[in-house]
Protein backbone atom coordinates (compact mmCIF):
# COMPACT_ATOMS: atom_id res chain seq x y z
CA UNK A 1 0.00 0.00 0.00
CA UNK A 2 1.20 3.36 -0.72
CA UNK A 3 0.44 6.07 1.55
CA UNK A 4 1.27 9.88 0.90
CA UNK A 5 1.27 12.62 3.21
CA UNK A 6 0.91 16.34 1.63
CA UNK A 7 0.46 19.57 3.48
CA UNK A 8 -1.85 22.48 2.19
CA UNK A 9 -0.56 25.96 3.50
CA UNK A 10 1.76 24.32 6.24
CA UNK A 11 5.10 22.35 6.08
CA UNK A 12 4.55 18.94 7.72
CA UNK A 13 6.99 17.91 9.60
CA UNK A 14 8.52 14.71 10.45
CA UNK A 15 6.39 13.72 13.63
CA UNK A 16 3.02 14.39 11.80
CA UNK A 17 4.22 12.87 9.13
CA UNK A 18 5.48 9.59 10.98
CA UNK A 19 2.16 9.74 13.33
CA UNK A 20 0.01 10.11 9.83
CA UNK A 21 1.96 6.99 8.53
CA UNK A 22 1.60 4.97 11.67
CA UNK A 23 -2.47 5.24 12.19
CA UNK A 24 -2.70 4.62 8.58
CA UNK A 25 -0.90 1.70 8.73
CA UNK A 26 -2.48 0.25 11.94
CA UNK A 27 -6.11 1.08 11.06
CA UNK A 28 -5.70 -0.33 7.28
CA UNK A 29 -4.11 -3.83 8.44
CA UNK A 30 -7.10 -5.12 8.32
CA UNK A 31 -7.53 -4.72 4.75
CA UNK A 32 -4.71 -5.48 2.17
CA UNK A 33 -6.41 -5.26 -0.88
CA UNK A 34 -6.00 -1.38 -0.47
CA UNK A 35 -4.24 0.30 -3.20
CA UNK A 36 -3.07 3.79 -1.80
CA UNK A 37 -3.85 6.18 0.71
CA UNK A 38 -3.36 9.64 0.51
CA UNK A 39 -3.58 11.90 3.86
CA UNK A 40 -4.04 15.71 3.29
CA UNK A 41 -3.35 17.90 6.43
CA UNK A 42 -4.80 21.58 6.62
CA UNK A 43 -4.46 24.76 8.25
CA UNK A 44 -7.29 26.92 8.10
CA UNK A 45 -7.16 29.81 10.61
CA UNK A 46 -7.20 27.58 14.20
CA UNK A 47 -8.89 24.87 12.56
CA UNK A 48 -6.75 21.65 12.08
CA UNK A 49 -8.02 19.91 9.47
CA UNK A 50 -7.35 16.47 8.36
CA UNK A 51 -8.41 14.56 4.82
CA UNK A 52 -7.84 10.93 3.95
CA UNK A 53 -8.78 9.57 0.61
CA UNK A 54 -8.02 5.75 -0.10
CA UNK A 55 -8.23 3.60 -3.30
CA UNK A 56 -8.92 -0.41 -3.71
CA UNK A 57 -10.06 -2.75 -6.20
CA UNK A 58 -13.11 -2.74 -7.77
CA UNK A 59 -13.44 1.14 -8.22
CA UNK A 60 -13.44 1.49 -4.44
CA UNK A 61 -12.45 4.59 -3.35
CA UNK A 62 -13.18 6.21 0.26
CA UNK A 63 -12.69 10.31 1.78
CA UNK A 64 -13.16 11.36 5.23
CA UNK A 65 -12.61 14.70 6.24
CA UNK A 66 -12.22 15.75 10.34
CA UNK A 67 -11.27 19.07 11.51
CA UNK A 68 -10.35 20.24 15.43
CA UNK A 69 -8.27 22.01 17.30
CA UNK A 70 -5.36 19.69 17.46
CA UNK A 71 -3.91 18.22 14.17
CA UNK A 72 -3.17 14.79 15.98
CA UNK A 73 -6.55 14.30 17.07
CA UNK A 74 -7.94 15.01 13.21
CA UNK A 75 -5.88 12.53 11.63
CA UNK A 76 -6.63 10.01 14.47
CA UNK A 77 -10.67 10.55 14.02
CA UNK A 78 -10.73 10.90 10.02
CA UNK A 79 -8.53 7.33 9.55
CA UNK A 80 -10.87 5.75 12.00
CA UNK A 81 -13.80 7.53 9.70
CA UNK A 82 -11.94 5.99 6.52
CA UNK A 83 -11.92 2.41 8.60
CA UNK A 84 -15.37 2.51 9.42
CA UNK A 85 -16.69 3.49 5.66
CA UNK A 86 -14.43 0.70 4.27
CA UNK A 87 -15.44 -1.47 6.82
CA UNK A 88 -19.14 -1.19 5.76
CA UNK A 89 -18.49 -1.16 1.91
CA UNK A 90 -16.96 -5.06 2.35
CA UNK A 91 -19.68 -6.18 4.24
CA UNK A 92 -21.91 -4.79 1.80
CA UNK A 93 -20.07 -6.64 -1.17
CA UNK A 94 -20.09 -9.78 1.49
CA UNK A 95 -23.43 -9.44 2.12
CA UNK A 96 -24.41 -9.60 -1.98
CA UNK A 97 -21.98 -12.45 -2.65
CA UNK A 98 -23.61 -14.65 -0.08
CA UNK A 99 -27.06 -14.63 -0.93
CA UNK A 100 -28.04 -17.68 -3.04
CA UNK A 101 -30.73 -17.99 -5.90
CA UNK A 102 -34.70 -17.38 -5.13
CA UNK A 103 -34.82 -20.94 -7.24
CA UNK A 104 -32.25 -22.15 -4.78
CA UNK A 105 -33.99 -21.40 -1.46
CA UNK A 106 -37.36 -22.22 -3.43
CA UNK A 107 -36.20 -26.02 -3.89
CA UNK A 108 -34.59 -26.45 -0.59
CA UNK A 109 -38.04 -25.16 1.04
CA UNK A 110 -39.94 -28.05 -0.68
CA UNK A 111 -37.72 -30.33 0.17
CA UNK A 112 -38.11 -29.89 4.10
CA UNK A 113 -41.40 -29.13 3.88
Amino acid sequence: MQISVTGRHMEVTESIRDFALERVEHELADFPRILNAHMILAIEKHRQIAEVVVQGPHHLRVEAKEESNDMYASITAAVEKVARQIERQMEKWQEHKGKEPLSHAETRAQELG
